[in-house]
């Protein structure tokens, strides 16, 4: 039977303290490190701040052509996951009504910020899809403008920066037409048994998409300006 880490006795002044008790055999070379229950409180009485993906993950220095984003929602996912803001975490928002998937992973941009008080939301071509809470580097290749029940809610169309099959696409036109109508008609659809009513103008092309993440990061920026005066 293996002998305990630790015995407790009692010092001059009756308070029980721990001794540790060796446990290795003659010879061997002792460790400096703390006996296991001070380990243990220690761990237990440490503070410590999980990481907020919107607002410390760095959105990298290629943005906006290249850049950090957080996916919420898998590819093939029917589950409408999204970020919470209060804690950071990713929580469930609803199961999509219709009967539709994501046809792409599906996320935000970090330290970016939109009208609608949102980080700018991404989709992203790739081969697989990815874990909910997972990031990656993309490239933006176009803007799908949208409208959703009468607000701005626009996309970035993006791929893959490190997928060797999507990463040499540099703008919307070159991928097939077909792709571009299966995202148009997910969007137009996926809210419809809701009753909520989304429009899906023409895609725009990589110009477009790089002003509009430009445009969310200087947003950013204002908003955390203001943030310290206050």
């Amino acid at each position: 039977m293996t002998p305990p880490i630790e015995t407790l006795t009692k010092d001059s002044e009756s308070q029980f303290v721990p001794i540790e008790t060796p446990t290795k055999a003659p010879g061997s070379r002792q460790t400096s490190r703390p006996p296991l229950n001070e380990r243990i409180l220690s761990s237990m009485t440490r503070r410590s701040t999980a990481a907020h993906p919107w607002h410390d993950l760095e959105i990298g220095p290629g943005a906006p052509t290249v850049f950090n984003c957080v996916i919420e929602i898998s590819k093939g996912s029917k589950v409408k996951y999204e970020l919470d803001k209060k804690t950071g975490l990713i929580k469930v928002d609803r199961v999509l009504y219709s009967s539709v998937v994501y046809p792409h992973n599906y996320g935000f941009i970090p330290r970016t910020l939109c009208e609608d008080n949102d980080p700018l939301d991404v989709l992203v071509i790739m081969q697989e899809p990815v874990l909910p809470g997972c990031f990656l580097r993309a490239k933006a290749i176009g803007l799908m403008p949208m409208i959703d029940q009468g607000e701005k809610d626009d996309k970035i169309i993006a791929v893959c920066a490190d997928d060797p099959e999507y990463r040499h696409y540099t703008d919307i036109k070159e991928l097939p037409p077909h792709r571009l109508a299966e995202i148009r008609r997910f969007f137009e659809d996926y809210k419809k048994n809701e009753n909520k009513e989304v429009a899906v103008n023409d895609f725009l092309p990589a110009s477009k998409a790089y002003e509009a993440i430009q445009h969310s990061m200087d947003l950013y920026a204002d908003y955390i300006v203001e943030s310290l005066r206050r």
